[in-house]
């Protein structure tokens, strides 16, 4: 064989090797992202500073705490960011928490002596509800991001979980970053649908937020509401709401906002119904 062939023969046995080690290389950076997938957490800002749990914990037992703001526009968004830094992360997860003066607490206190406090909060969330557990629930077809149209009455025979949230809605988002794990993945082959709703919101909108949930292990497909035509069947007032439908059309189970271990309860409550 001649020095020119064994020069071109050894150029190409390098170049395939160098092919198949940066195939190798960007498999193992592919599976590294998946396997780097985390989960939102909220940012807590006080004075301009980013606080622990603790700190925060710390401040209610003082009872300085005047409001908590969850999420920001996107101009306070861009001044945290130059104020702060990148470690504001995402706005919808930043809460940004207003405190008394002590002058103003005092005040406060001097106002609510001698007031009866009554227990609201149960009875202004089930005003909230226009359709609640044992009813029928009402029908709707829905258009989702990935255009196909999914219609309650077409899913007899499976469990349904209709899920409310809106895009500016962190616990909404907080949630379904538990969706996948708890819920999804272990009831894949399972009769069980999940329509999530976003109210009072277009295509465009919904489709570039659940596009960058990604991030957050968030791969599922989503359904918007624009007019909030469906919603208004269901509820009014907060979100995330959520309604377990059993596979007869009935409402067997309700959920509103999301407390710690909600996700969890929700996913007890559709595995009771897939057992029947």
């Amino acid at each position: 064989m001649s020095t020119n062939k064994k020069l071109v023969n050894r150029k190409n046995i390098i170049c395939k090797l160098i092919l198949a080690l940066s195939f190798v290389l960007f498999n193992f950076y592919a599976l590294a992202q998946e396997q780097e997938i985390k989960k939102p957490e909220y940012v807590i800002i006080s004075n301009n500073k980013i606080i622990t749990k603790e700190q925060l914990n710390a401040i209610a037992n003082k009872g300085l705490i005047k409001a908590m703001n969850k999420g920001v526009s996107i101009e306070k968004w861009r001044e945290l960011l130059e104020t702060i830094g990148d470690e504001v992360g995402d706005r919808e997860f930043i809460i940004i928490i207003d405190l008394f003066t002590e002058e103003e607490k005092q005040q406060l206190q001097v106002k609510l002596e001698g007031t009866p406090k009554i227990e609201k909060k149960q009875k202004a969330q089930v005003k909230e509800l226009k359709l609640n557990i044992g009813d029928i629930a009402s029908d709707f077809s829905v258009q989702m991001v990935n255009n196909e149209v999914i219609r309650l009455s077409n899913l007899k025979g499976k469990v349904v979980l209709i899920n409310y949230w809106a895009t500016w809605c962190a616990p909404c988002l907080m949630e379904f970053a538990e969706f996948p794990e708890k819920i999804l993945e272990p009831l894949k082959n399972k009769d069980f649908v999940l329509i999530p709703i976003a109210i009072g919101e277009k295509k465009e909108v919904v489709y570039n937020k659940i596009r960058k949930m990604k991030k957050y292990g968030v791969n599922f497909n989503v359904g918007y509401d624009p007019e909030s035509e469906i919603w208004n069947q269901y509820a009014t007032g907060a979100i995330p709401k959520n309604f377990i439908v059993d596979k007869n059309g009935v409402i067997k189970y309700i959920s509103i906002g999301n407390a710690e271990g909600n996700v969890d309860k929700l996913a007890i409550e559709i595995n009771k119904l897939l057992e029947e």
